[in-house]
């Protein structure tokens, strides 16, 4: 069993940068793939950015080029770095844990504006 724990979200201008946080527990954080996804109103959950327990990461096409991925085993903790936000990015963001199973955070609003 997993527990994830999203912090960092917000209200933030376009153009600008939030840097996305969840603590994980429970669990052998270093073994589990983790990955960040999204959802807009009215629009299915998407992915946005994964790594696996060896750190390869995998950006979506949406989000390539102004978000890193990054995790922190010794901190249980995966990151989730935006920069250039646009209106379109505005979602609730999802942490994910994966071996498997899939468990899943209750999620951290990002409200860009205009």
């Amino acid at each position: 069993q997993v527990q994830l724990v999203e912090s960092g979200g917000g209200l933030v201008q376009h153009g600008g940068s939030l840097r996305l946080s969840c603590a994980a527990s429970g669990s052998i954080f270093s073994k589990y793939g983790m990955g960040w996804f999204r959802q807009a109103p009215g629009k299915q959950r998407e992915l946005v950015a994964t790594t696996t327990s060896g750190g390869s990461t995998n950006d979506a096409d949406s989000v390539k080029g102004r978000i890193t991925i990054s995790r922190d085993n010794a901190k249980n903790t995966v990151y989730l770095q935006m920069d250039s936000l646009k209106p379109e990015d505005t979602a609730v963001y999802y942490c994910n844990a994966h071996r498997g199973v899939y468990y899943w955070g209750k999620g951290t609003q990002i409200t860009v504006s205009s």
